[in-house]
């Protein structure tokens, strides 16, 4: 054989050639189609994607030949998704920050704005003013007055009466000490001495409940009789000021707020 006969190629392998040739040139146009493809899926329109859109599709551009020829439509990037967690974020820092103002205090809050209020203490009720004196009887109304002339009297009536049933409870006219004794002329005697060292007389007793010591006014200290020289139960009362005879009742009452006619 030849020696240019030897260095041409075969049919053979002609045919081979053809078919790599072949092959490669499908292979480049199968990449070319799979890039386009991957090209149209992964870039929205720009209308649909806004400001953050527009830059998704400058990445895909520039990235787009760094694509895997395996990549599909489900690696794109979801606009919706991307919205709603942008959506979700500003909800998340406005619930954040809503529960941050929640927990600041109230400057100046008043009572009735969720804050605890004081209760006011309740002041003592004043008690009503104690009387200066009481009746030394229950029943109003005067027989005998202080200074009536009668057969019954050395001079005059040292004393005012008041007519009440026989039994009747006494009262202590004011706070003070009691002392009693017997005297032909006033009978059973009730003698009060009161702070101030005046005295009050209460005469013709039937009985004592309080014979000496210290009383409260109003305590019942003794009851009403006929005794000494008496023509019937009644209560002979005197009033006698320290170191001084015995002077008339009724202004005393009266000078306390009193009147026992």
């Amino acid at each position: 054989m030849a020696p240019e006969a030897a260095a041409r190629p075969t049919r053979a392998e002609l045919r081979l050639a053809a078919r790599e040739q072949s092959r490669a040139q499908r292979r480049g146009a199968a990449r070319a189609a799979t890039r386009a493809a991957l090209f149209r899926v992964a870039v929205p329109s720009v209308a649909a994607l806004g400001v953050a859109g527009a830059a998704g599709v400058t990445v895909v551009q520039e990235q787009a030949d760094q694509v895997p020829a395996q990549a599909s439509a489900a690696d794109a990037p979801d606009p919706t998704a991307t919205q709603q967690a942008a959506r979700q974020a500003d909800a998340d820092r406005a619930a954040q920050a809503s529960r941050g103002d929640a927990r600041q205090p109230l400057s100046g809050a008043q009572p009735g704005d969720g804050q605890p209020t004081a209760t006011p203490t309740a002041q003592p009720t004043a008690e009503p003013a104690k009387p200066k004196v009481v009746m030394p009887v229950a029943q109003h109304g005067l027989g005998e007055l202080f200074g009536a002339a009668g057969t019954h009297w050395m001079n005059r009536h040292t004393g005012i009466d008041f007519p009440v049933d026989g039994g009747s409870e006494v009262y202590a006219v004011t706070d003070g000490t009691i002392r009693t004794q017997w005297n032909p002329f006033y009978g059973y005697m009730s003698i009060l001495k009161m702070p101030d060292g005046t005295e009050a007389w209460m005469c013709h007793l039937r009985a004592y409940k309080v014979r000496k010591g210290p009383v409260k006014q109003g305590d019942v200290i003794a009851y009403v009789g006929s005794s000494g020289n008496s023509t019937g139960p009644h209560l002979h009362f005197e009033i006698r000021p320290p170191g001084s005879g015995p002077v008339d009742p009724l202004p005393w009452f009266l000078s306390n707020g009193l009147d026992p006619r």
